[in-house]
């Protein structure tokens, strides 16, 4: 019997899929490296979500080893190029969160531009101020979308209903236009965007990808948002951009360091969180109660057509 072991939370209804096609499943979301390493040769699944590294070192210690199945979008954790030498096929369930992410996006551009935070933290400690929490509208603006996967396109299908111009820049692809973007080259983005949001990958090619070169082109202002990876963006040119009136307003949902207290040893940190135009959420886009089922029902249908 094929064996997977799950070292992350996962929901249940992976392990209960896979069981039923004949899988013996060991669900251990909290093992150790150390164990792993122990005892991965004897299976030939992994699954995991995003705490574990699946590198070299885990790579070489299971021969048996078939498959990857990530539960989320992003493959940063795991060292695609090694596995692929190995033989070993790597499955991701981008499809399980990108609602949630899109559902994200809006929802922190709507608050961007209305002074949710600023007019809410105001009221509280009472001060009633209607002039200084005037906000824009988002009919009728330009939103510029880099990356036009799973996570791209559920933006952009969200904001269908706000009567806005979509464009969308993918490296990757072309002749994507459809209802709900038009495929644009990086310089109508930079030239014409209201809203520039992130919806790619980090790989060598993206990492520290957006930074005070980056935002040197657009030619209007804008609101920013990643739910990406933290990485891909400078956060200092970030805060460099705002201080200059480049960025009116940044959501991030990711950062370059997560988690305290690596966060708070961030050079930017200080800056980051004193700056009343930037709304932050910690790495939650993708994660609702919602997605973090769906996710697994995703992996579960990919397992099907595995050739194991």
């Amino acid at each position: 019997m094929k064996k997977i072991l799950i070292v992350d939370d996962l929901h249940p209804a992976f392990r209960i899929a896979a069981e039923e096609m004949g899988f013996e499943v060991d669900d251990r979301p909290q093992i150790k490296k150390a164990e792993v390493l122990e005892i991965l040769k004897n299976y030939q699944g992994l699954a995991i979500r995003t705490k574990f590294r699946v590198d070299k070192e885990i790579i070489d210690v299971a021969p048996n080893l078939k498959f990857v199945a990530r539960a989320g979008a992003g493959m940063d954790n795991i060292d695609v190029a090694y596995a692929d030498e190995k033989n070993i096929q790597l499955m991701n369930a981008p499809e399980g969160n990108r609602d949630a992410v899109g559902e994200h996006c809006v929802g922190m551009l709507l608050s961007l531009m209305n002074n949710f935070r600023k007019a809410d933290t105001e009221i509280r400690n009472g001060i009633w101020e209607r002039e200084g929490n005037r906000g824009y509208e988002l009919m009728g603006k330009t939103v510029g979308i880099i990356g036009y996967g799973n996570n791209g396109a559920a933006f952009a299908k969200k904001l269908k209903g706000f009567d806005v111009k979509v464009l969308a820049y993918d490296k990757y692809k072309t002749r994507f236009t459809d209802d709900h973007a038009k495929e644009a080259s990086m310089e109508e983005i930079v030239k014409y965007s209201d809203v520039v949001s992130l919806h790619i990958p980090l790989t060598r090619e993206t990492k520290q990808m957006i930074d005070d070169e980056y935002f040197r082109h657009f030619r209007r202002p804008f609101f920013f948002l990643n739910a990406a990876r933290g990485e891909i963006v400078n956060t200092q040119s970030v805060l460099k951009a705002i201080k200059e009136g480049k960025i009116l307003g940044a959501g991030l949902d990711v950062l370059e360091a997560e988690k305290f207290p690596l966060l708070t040893d961030a050079e930017f940190y200080k800056d980051l969180i004193a700056n009343g135009k930037v709304l932050l959420t910690p790495h939650i886009g993708g994660w609702t109660f919602d997605s973090y089922r769906k996710i697994s029902e995703v992996l579960a249908d990919k397992l099907k057509n595995l050739e194991i």
